[in-house]
């Protein structure tokens, strides 16, 4: 058949690159103990929606360290918001 359903994809954000159409962002998860990554091009189609859940505290633009990492040295700090909610 031609059914089609969404499924989610939750992960870490290690990379933004391109510009314009061809601007796509690679996420890394953790599958069991086998870390997997995937690259969606922002101007896709099958995406219907990206969301936000944490924002965290990073000194590099590009966080390829975190391949080499396993367990809690793979966790980033989250940012602490300044600005209040009203």
């Amino acid at each position: 058949g031609n059914k089609e359903r969404v499924q989610l994809y939750r992960g870490i954000v290690i990379k933004i690159a391109g510009h314009g159409k061809k601007k796509r962002f690679t996420v890394r998860k953790m599958s069991g103990t086998i870390g997997v990554e995937r690259i969606f091009p922002i101007e896709s189609p099958s995406i219907v929606s990206i969301e936000v859940n944490k924002i965290g505290k990073v000194r590099r633009a590009k966080l390829y360290y975190l391949r080499g990492l396993t367990g809690k040295k793979a966790r980033i700090k989250e940012k602490k918001n300044i600005l209040t909610e009203e």
